[in-house]
């Protein structure tokens, strides 16, 4: 009896195959996740900067999107396919490359990374909450803010802060812990509610002059110089921009794609990736110019322009455009957290103690240690250069893409025993060496090492919008050679 418990102690009901009745997902549902994970604040400004703020050419800049676009299309087509068709999410992928216990520690690698963004990204969203509660006060009571018991700090936080970050803790941990069919919900109504929020101020910027504000619209977009030889470099630096940006997603994309309906609805729901980077650059661009007419009643300096919208808002002097702006920017924020970092920490948390934990434990965890990462983000993590450690744990998300995809297409024929993949068995396919692969992991630290290289080398740090793929290309090339003899 206890031999057979050992022997299925890699099983969880949240990382079993999806029921074939909970693959509903079509490219309407992926559509939508593409959506949440460009809304974001990081987001605008980055494309807003790309075409406001920086001397680039914006036809330049929209090829180099579209490039970029492509590139991601085509890696979250490879590395969904597998867990679409077998219903697996992407620790439980990974054991097929790497081995059953390996799988354990490397998926946690994502799951480490997650948890710190997951932390750090709720502090900041809880600024957004201690916004609206400093509104709701001021409104109450101008002088209430004044009292001595509000300027009283605490780790960086006061007692507003403390609240907001609680409340902003408790209310994710609430909503995403509940089940997928929930979090599909919630991904739903964030990007259609973003995206209504961005089409109603660009019909309030729109309206306020028509006239002007198209004419500084049309104005940035000039052919003059585009097949200039001097635009290449520009053109692979914003196409690797955005592989970069995407590029934490993409390796455990199958996380969602897993309970996509098939393999056509996949494909269509990808491309939607780059319908969705046309529909929110052109959006990005009109607010921001929009709004700087707005505000100085022409369009100032493109090198002074504001691309952040919290800087937008906070030169509005506008109580209720703020609290509308800030309600569109919590639903954004929350629900780009819960893609880019909740669901793929729970879920490596799930594979690494599978017999253990379930939603609600892993949900504490989560909780508990993102608390401490948050509270401590502003008096000691940000201070000690945290971000750089978590950019290196990051650095394998390349090499793993690299592996799962050679190992599946090109050495497995696409083929997966779905049986073995949870039995830590010597008879089992996936146990290799004691549940270690040893040419995967060779060639998964050689591309670490490469992609790590971008980060720690100053010499090298210029390739460092370029690390994934670094890793990525080297650590699938050396699996090849070793694991195809």
């Amino acid at each position: 009896m206890n031999k057979n418990k050992t022997r299925y102690s890699l099983s969880n009901w949240e990382l079993v195959s999806v029921n074939p009745n909970d693959k509903n997902w079509d490219w309407k549902d992926l559509f939508c996740f593409w959506g949440n994970n460009i809304q974001s604040l990081i987001a605008f400004s980055l494309i807003a900067s790309l075409y406001l703020v920086y001397e680039l050419n914006t036809f330049v800049v929209l090829f180099g999107t579209l490039l970029g676009s492509v590139f991601v299309y085509f890696f979250a087509s490879l590395i969904g396919k597998p867990s679409q068709k077998y219903g697996l999410p992407f620790p439980v992928i990974l054991r097929s490359s790497l081995g059953v216990t390996a799988a354990k520690y490397f998926a946690l690698f994502r799951g480490l990374v997650g948890l710190f963004m997951f932390g750090i990204q709720t502090y900041f969203l809880s600024k957004l909450f201690s916004y609206l509660i400093r509104i709701s006060i001021f409104s109450f009571d101008s002088t209430l803010l004044e009292q001595e018991f509000f300027l009283v700090f605490l780790l960086g936080l006061n007692a507003i802060d403390w609240v907001a970050f609680i409340l902003t803790m408790v209310l994710q941990i609430l909503l995403f812990s509940k089940s997928h069919k929930f979090n599909r919900t919630v991904i739903r109504f964030s990007a259609i509610t973003v995206y209504l929020g961005m089409l109603l101020f660009f019909l309030i910027i729109l309206l306020y002059d028509v006239k002007l504000v198209s004419i500084a619209f049309v104005d940035i977009f000039s052919l003059t110089n585009v097949y200039d030889k001097n635009n290449i470099a520009p053109l692979i630096t914003v196409a690797g921009t955005i592989i970069a940006y995407f590029s934490v997603v993409i390796v455990n994309y199958g996380d969602f794609t897993r309970y996509v309906k098939n393999e056509n609805e996949l494909k269509k729901g990808n491309l939607s990736l780059i319908l969705n980077l046309l529909i929110f650059s052109f959006f990005a661009v009109f607010i921001a110019i929009g709004a700087d007419i707005f505000l100085n009643k022409n369009l100032e300096n493109m090198e002074r322009i504001l691309t952040n919208p919290t800087d937008i808002i906070g030169k509005i002097n506008n109580i209720q455009i703020t609290v509308i702006v800030l309600f569109f920017t919590i639903i954004a924020s929350a629900s780009t957290n819960l893609i880019a970092n909740y669901i793929p920490t729970q879920n490596s948390l799930l594979n690494f103690l599978p017999t253990k934990l379930n939603l609600k434990s892993t949900a504490l965890v989560i909780a508990v240690l993102s608390f401490l990462i948050g509270i401590f983000w502003l008096p000691l993590l940000s201070q000690i250069g945290i971000l750089a450690f978590v950019d290196t744990f990051a650095s394998f998300f390349g090499p793993l893409f690299g592996i799962m995809v050679v190992d599946y297409y090109l050495i497995k024929k696409s083929d997966l025993k779905n049986k073995d993949i949870f039995l830590l068995d010597k008879n089992s396919l996936y146990y290799y060496s004691k549940g270690w692969h040893i040419k995967a992991l060779y060639s998964l630290v050689l591309g670490f090492i490469f992609a790590a290289s971008t980060i720690w080398n100053e010499s090298l740090m210029i390739f460092k919008s370029y690390s994934w793929m670094i890793g990525a290309i080297s650590s699938s090339l050396i699996y090849y050679l070793l694991a195809n003899k």
